[in-house]
């Protein structure tokens, strides 16, 4: 396509001309029959004999073009003067504008701090300014980049080797080995943050807790020696959105080499409300103090239940899973309500439909073997559901644990990429990358901004206003000064 400027006017030279001449030739055609300046601009078109072949040429302001076009079929049609130049000028009717999305690759830079010695002219003493707090003293890593490596490893999933050949791409050296080195010193700084999110989500009535497989590596002697044992990391959530609760959601993470009930009874032995959860009898010496009070997952029943319609189209499973549905029905009316009026609506609605549930259930029981998958289903279903009734009398509860199962997915995408832990301490110190970031995620905090803020103030910050480094604190501060700026712009 010939680029045509807004002012730029186009002749056509009349008649027929010679199309073996070039660009010299049609100049000197433009210059001496047509009066026209072949350096101006403007486009000079000619026509041969035949009318299949037209010559474009133009100047572009760098260089002197010549266009040529050939028809296979057909001719170009041109007017009937036979002599002269015909202007075809144009007037801007308005413009198309198209808008698009394009990448421009990250950029890297080096701060240099300077700190000039001072010596005083008449004791010879020596000053120097302090050097400025860091993440990671007498290392060259910035707070922005820590951000972005661990929000790439356990936000974004992406191992350490990965990254390492990314910032190879960008002319970057940076060993895997180095960067785990940054990331253990760096969760042992966010420690206390971590910390603090624990204490936030355990001030809560209600919790939702659950726990998900991790590898870790054994390291053994001589050659093909190390393998990998099983280890876990524990979830504890905070979320009040379904009941319009005012505190913040968050998310607290724990590793431990098993899944022996010692490790949940030594996490929840400062809480003291209910707990949802699956059935794990890890949990039981937790339930046994009093301060905890189990609430069951009624999404696992239904899957129970949901499994065998799948696999062999039962009619009584197929039928449960129905009756569920109903009692989801009634939380999806109920949900961002207060307490007090989702209880109203539960007893109204899901107290009948539960009990009758319930009823049914033990009528099934007696109708067929107590052999059976569907018995094994229904006996699990009447265990559970007891534990499952907390939730029609008290408002800020939940039927289900899938805010504690949501918390889980990530470690569960995350173990695909990286495949295992590779110690104990590299075990904790994922738990606290992810009580960080997913914790931000859950606020629709941009978990990479807020860490390189954290990360940038935290050496110094006191530890007695630690909540101040909270990410829905950041994100107020970011609130205010984005209003103070519109602000600003209206004045």
């Amino acid at each position: 396509m010939i680029p045509v400027s807004g002012d730029a006017k186009i002749w056509l030279a009349a008649g027929v001309t010679d199309m073996r001449r070039g660009f010299n030739g049609l100049a000197a055609q433009t210059d001496q029959v047509l009066a026209g300046d072949p350096y101006s601009g403007h486009l000079f078109l000619f026509r041969g004999r035949r009318g299949d072949q037209i010559k474009v040429i133009w100047w572009d302001g760098q260089g002197a073009c010549l266009f040529t076009k050939r028809l296979e079929r057909g001719r170009f049609v041109w007017p009937a003067a036979k002599e002269g130049k015909i202007s075809l000028s144009f007037k801007v009717l308005g413009t198309d504008v198209m808008e698009e999305l394009e990448y421009v690759p990250g950029h890297y830079i080096v701060n240099q701090i300077g700190r000039p010695r001072l010596a005083c002219t008449c004791c010879e003493a020596v000053v120097q300014a302090e050097m400025p707090s860091r993440p990671i003293p007498k290392s060259f890593v910035g707070p922005a980049l820590m951000a972005h490596i661990l929000c790439s490893k356990y936000g974004y999933h992406l191992p350490l080797y990965r990254q390492s050949q990314m910032f190879a791409n960008e002319g970057i050296d940076l060993s895997g080995s180095l960067m785990a080195g940054w990331v253990g010193k760096c969760a042992k700084l966010l420690e206390r943050v971590a910390d603090a999110i624990r204490d936030h989500v355990f001030e809560a009535q209600a919790i939702f807790m659950d726990d998900t497989t991790v590898k870790l590596l054994q390291k053994g002697q001589g050659k093909g020696k190390n393998k990998t044992k099983t280890a876990r990391l524990w979830v504890y959530a905070r979320d009040e959105t379904a009941w319009a609760g005012a505190a913040p959601p968050a998310v607290w993470y724990q590793f431990s080499t098993s899944r022996g009930a010692e490790h949940p009874s030594e996490h929840l032995s400062t809480y003291e409300g209910f707990a949802h959860a699956d059935a794990y009898a890890g949990y039981n010496d937790a339930y046994r103090t009093g301060r905890v009070k189990e609430m069951a997952c009624l999404a696992h029943v239904r899957r129970e239940f949901f499994d065998l319609y799948e696999s062999a189209k039962l009619p009584v499973a197929g039928e449960a899973v129905l009756r569920i549905k109903k009692l989801y029905d009634v939380e999806t009316q109920a949900r961002h309500l207060g307490p007090a009026e989702r209880v109203a609506l539960r007893q109204e609605y899901a107290k009948p439909i539960f009990d009758d549930l319930e009823g049914w259930l033990k009528e099934q029981l007696g109708k067929i073997s107590s052999k059976t998958p569907l018995a094994k289903a229904i006996k699990y279903a009447l265990a559970r559901l007891p534990k499952a009734r907390p939730y029609l009398d008290h408002g800020f509860l939940e039927l289900d644990n899938n805010t504690a199962e949501r918390a889980v997915r990530p470690v569960a995408v995350g173990r695909k990429n990286y495949l295992f832990m590779g110690s104990e301490a590299g075990g904790k110190s994922a738990a606290i990358a992810y009580t960080l970031i997913e914790t931000a995620k859950m606020n629709k905090v941009n978990p990479e901004a807020w860490l390189a803020w954290v990360l940038e103030r935290i050496q110094d910050h006191p530890a007695n206003r630690i909540n101040d480094l909270m990410p829905w604190a950041y994100q107020d501060t970011i609130d205010a000064k984005n209003a103070e700026a519109e602000a600003k712009n209206a004045a």
